[in-house]
């Protein structure tokens, strides 16, 4: 916040930690966000001198409510496609570096007010209005569900 008072809008690289979560019926977890009402993981910047598995942690229990007991690197994310802008103006270049948590204590509950509503989605029963900085990594992972499944 502090930097953006300097810079206003302008573009910033934003380096970020994401979860995907799975049950063990194979559905995900995602939340619709608050700011642009689309479905999205849970996921944020992370913080001067923080472990990139602690923001990961951190964002899922401020999202959704669970703490991740296993994170597995799934993939980072870059690239022209990840470009963002905010609906308040903000614009950013996202490298989001993205886990998959299968193992979670906790309850799914939105937190922090960043998610109104959290839900289990089938891969295949996916929502259409997903975020757009997600729809890259969304694509990879049902690719990825969909070699695991053959």
């Amino acid at each position: 916040m502090e930097l953006r008072k300097l810079v206003g809008h302008r573009t910033l690289l934003q380096c970020a930690a994401s979860v995907i979560v799975e049950n063990d019926k194979g559905q995900v977890l995602l939340g619709r966000r608050s700011d642009n009402g689309r479905w999205d993981y849970a996921g944020g910047s992370i913080e001067l001198d923080e472990r990139v598995e602690d923001c990961a942690d951190r964002e899922l229990y401020e999202e959704m409510g669970l703490h991740a007991e296993a994170l597995e690197l799934f993939m980072i994310s870059s690239g022209p496609e990840t470009h963002y802008i905010y609906p308040n103006g903000d614009e950013v270049s996202n490298v989001e570096i993205v886990y998959i948590c299968r193992e979670w204590s906790g309850e799914p509950s939105a937190r922090d007010g960043e998610m109104t509503d959290l839900r289990w989605f089938n891969i295949s029963e996916l929502p259409e209005d997903i975020s757009e900085p997600v729809m890259p990594v969304i694509n990879e992972y049902v690719e990825m569900r969909k070699k695991r499944a053959e």
